[in-house]
């Protein structure tokens, strides 16, 4: 049995993980029909109830960073997990970003230290199948393209967003690369959507999201992880 994930309800073949648990609460209530609590050992809340086809879905939050969302995802698959969507927040590298925006990853810049761990490549690719199914359930207001992953939140280094710009990144974060490399070892389908909660200004400043808008650009970002699922 998993030592972190405790279920106390039947997990769904296909998933989404966001990395917050009030997101996942969130989202389980506006996104499944009498969602059941799946796991609330360690914080990590989750939650499986029928989605709007009609199927099982399960909702597992992943908390933050890399270590701790390869152990979510590792036990999920012990459990039998087949596909899995990150639904996630990110700040913007590339300046034609705005806050809301949607990023559908198919590709990942390794530069945290758990995929690295796993044996990542400088670049780990997301399911070409889970990024077609993205692009079609998004439309076409989401970019797609490649992010960044990284071990810091607050990061006293520019030189590492302008590289991390110069490499083609549209936006930074801190677990793709990690779930897109579990996904790998695993070989289950992984694919990563996100929202742009955070963009920065010509000095290095930080604009963070209202929460009005924040909840509007978070359902949109869980409905297009739920459509890609179908």
């Amino acid at each position: 049995m998993p030592v972190h994930i405790h279920p106390t309800a039947p997990l769904a073949p296909r998933a989404l993980l966001p990395g917050d648990p009030g997101r996942a609460l969130a989202l389980a209530q506006l996104l499944l029909d009498e969602p059941k609590m799946f796991n609330h050992n360690r914080g990590l809340w989750g939650y499986t109830g029928a989605a709007v086809d009609g199927e099982p879905l399960t909702i597992q939050s992943t908390g933050m960073g890399g270590p701790s969302a390869a152990i979510v995802l590792e036990e999920l698959c012990d459990l039998g997990l087949q596909r899995a969507i990150r639904v996630g927040t990110c700040g913007a590298l590339d300046a034609e970003l705005e806050l809301g925006d949607l990023v559908i990853a198919d590709a990942a810049i390794a530069s945290d230290g758990t995929s690295r761990a796993l044996g990542a490549g400088k670049r780990v690719r997301a399911d070409a199948s889970v990024v077609a199914a993205l692009q079609d359930a998004a439309g076409d207001g989401a970019r797609t393209g490649t992010v960044a992953s990284s071990d810091l939140f607050y990061d006293r280094d520019a030189a590492r967003a302008d590289a991390w710009r110069d490499a083609g990144a549209l936006v930074i974060e801190m677990e793709a690369a990690t779930l897109l490399r579990v996904g790998e070892l695993r070989g289950i389908g992984v694919g990563c959507v996100l929202l742009v909660s955070d963009v920065f200004g010509p000095g290095g400043e930080r604009h963070r999201i209202d929460a009005e808008l924040l909840a509007q650009a978070a359902e949109r970002l869980g409905r297009a992880g739920a459509g890609a699922l179908r």
